[in-house]
């Protein structure tokens, strides 16, 4: 259990944030959706242009009713790139961590012990930064790699929401909720894995949002898994990165 909590905030979707054949966003009802999404977040162009960001987040995470405390910095480049790094104290206990995937390779890293990721952990990683991401930069779902299709409307708390069921370069399917009045990402739905590959449902609610050099970001995010709290968190910085350095993905020491 005790490796799951570094996995936790990249799942989650410290949550603030493809690859074969044609993208599809394969309906009118759906592309209406997606628009609307891009326009509240900041517009296209903004969007468009964001290759890479990075931010920084604390809450409050629990596991088999017990919680703690975490602070935790995500940066990511493109959909194959990503650096997370996690502290906590849990039961008295302080826990440090790193994921780091560049490309095809991947490391883990728990306090003082390290570890190669293999195939199955990078894929399930790259799926947890397209799954961050997707809500943010709604504008990649009308890339390569996924197909888009409106799923109805449901309410989001008391309001209600435009639903879009999206299924991923993997292959794997996941579902997003927009207000409908807004427009703004509200929750998100997905089958998540945890660190030895037992599966969960993930849900994540988004609010709070608020304007980072022009475009939005929900800085707080709720998630459970298979209805069971989860994780609370705070966003409390974010910022679009350029240039950012090699070593920034490479094997950490």
């Amino acid at each position: 259990m005790r490796r799951s909590w570094i996995a936790a905030p990249a799942a989650s979707a410290l949550l603030l944030f493809g690859m074969t054949g044609p993208s599809k966003a394969d309906d009118a009802k759906a592309v209406e959706i997606l628009d609307k999404a891009v326009k509240a977040l900041g517009g296209e162009e903004k969007l468009a242009k964001i290759q890479a960001a990075s931010w920084k987040a604390e809450g409050k995470l629990t596991v088999n009713g017990g919680e703690g405390k975490f602070n935790t910095s995500v940066t990511f480049q493109g959909d194959d790139r990503i650096h997370i790094d996690f502290d906590a104290e849990f039961g008295g206990n302080p826990i440090k961590g790193s994921t780091i995937v560049n490309g095809d390779k991947g490391w883990r890293k728990f306090n003082d012990n390290q570890q190669d990721l293999g195939a199955d952990d990078i894929a399930r990683e790259k799926r947890t930064l397209y799954l961050i991401v997707s809500p943010a930069l709604p504008t990649r779902l009308k890339g390569k790699g996924f197909k888009v299709s409106a799923d109805g409307e449901e309410k989001v708390g008391d309001k209600p929401a435009d639903v879009l069921k999206i299924v991923g370069p993997d292959g794997k399917d996941f579902r997003l909720f927009f207000d409908k009045e807004s427009g703004l990402p509200v929750k998100a739905v997905a089958r998540v894995a945890g660190w030895n590959g037992e599966e969960f449902e993930q849900a994540s609610l988004f609010s709070d949002y608020k304007d980072f050099g022009g475009v939005k970001r929900p800085t707080k995010v709720v998630s459970t898994r298979d209805g069971e709290p989860f994780i609370e968190q705070t966003v409390v910085d974010f910022k679009v990165e350029e240039n950012l350095p090699a070593e920034t993905f490479a094997e950490p020491k």
